[in-house]
């Protein structure tokens, strides 16, 4: 049994164990109003039959709503709670161009982080242990390099549907870089240096001026 195999199986595995948590978790919740007009939630309805269904929610923005208002489906709103899917890319990178339309076309909700400075690739290979890309973590799994038919399957383990079943006018957050950039005020009256600043660590891997990180694809 190869390692990736050993890998799905365990994400299988989880899978089922979760399903029972999620079968509960959406089930139909209805909101009651009591005569002194205090509302309840339950997932049985009163007696008397009166509750309504309690309104949907929207995914928050940190699921990639991004405030367009767009709900998700319950099930797949369920599965990105529990296997949230972040890509890591770069510029000029087919590999990367590719895993991303391949969740595109599919229809599976995801965060993008760009790789564009070295604080990015120290962060990416705390990371993922590598400075390869594209990069996707899947919950707690990682997903290295790009294989449509690999990915399809730890997508299909985590539950998520095979075609798209985003709403209209949903939108992903767009792509932010790994590390936050903060820029420094600057002081008018601070001098400049005398000396000229200590040179910067060397790249990962092989940089040339056409991959100036030395990222591998």
């Amino acid at each position: 049994m190869t390692m990736s195999s050993v890998r799905l199986a365990a994400l299988a595995a989880v899978l089922g164990c979760a399903s029972l948590w999620g079968a509960a978790a959406h089930a139909q919740v209805y909101r009651i109003v009591g005569p002194d007009g205090r509302v309840t939630f339950s997932d049985r309805p009163p007696a008397d039959g009166k509750a309504a269904p309690a309104p949907s929610v929207a995914l928050p923005a940190t699921n990639g709503a991004q405030g367009s208002g767009a709900v998700l489906p319950s099930e797949l709103r369920a599965t990105t709670s529990r296997f949230p899917v972040v890509l890591y890319t770069t510029e000029a990178c087919g590999p990367c161009a590719s895993a991303r339309g391949f969740l595109v076309g599919r229809g599976i909700p995801f965060t993008e982080k760009t790789i564009a400075t070295q604080a990015d690739v120290r962060a990416l290979r705390a990371l993922s242990g590598d400075v390869r890309l594209p990069f996707a973590t899947l919950g707690a799994q990682h997903l290295v390099g790009f294989s449509e038919a690999e990915w399809a399957r730890y997508m299909d383990a985590a539950g998520y549907p095979k075609t798209s079943a985003l709403p209209a006018g949903y939108r992903n957050p767009p792509p932010a870089p790994l590390v936050a950039v903060n820029p420094r005020p600057i002081d008018p009256t601070a001098q400049a240096p005398l000396e000229a600043p200590a040179t910067a660590s060397p790249l990962p891997s092989d940089p040339s001026p056409t991959n100036p990180l030395g990222i591998r694809f």
